[in-house]
């Protein structure tokens, strides 16, 4: 776990926090099994990963949605430079995917 979040992570979270989302609730930095979710809503049922370069189709990556899919979580993952230059993008993302039926 990082001591100090991204300047990605602190947008996002400032997009999150306080139910400024219809009343869904964000927690960050949330453990689920061996794995840290960057952010959760767990009435949702949606993990959100603030991301850079690095996580392009990682192999632990892929190991750790399979994990947290099987736990029943939806994975949003939002590209690093996309939060930072598109924040009204990211929050709309955000806003469609929690009103999205949970398939």
């Amino acid at each position: 776990m990082r001591h100090g979040p991204t300047e990605a992570e602190r947008r996002l979270w400032s997009l999150l926090r306080g139910r400024r989302f219809s009343g869904f609730k964000f927690r960050r930095q949330f453990p689920i099994g061996n794995y840290i979710a960057d952010f959760v809503c767990l009435d949702a049922r949606l993990i959100i990963e603030a991301d850079g370069s690095q996580h392009a189709e990682s192999p632990r990556d892929l190991v750790r949605d399979a994990y947290l899919r099987a736990q029943n979580f939806r994975l949003l993952r939002l590209w690093n430079n996309d939060i930072l230059a598109r924040p009204n993008d990211a929050s709309e993302t955000i806003w469609a995917t929690l009103h999205e039926e949970n398939t």
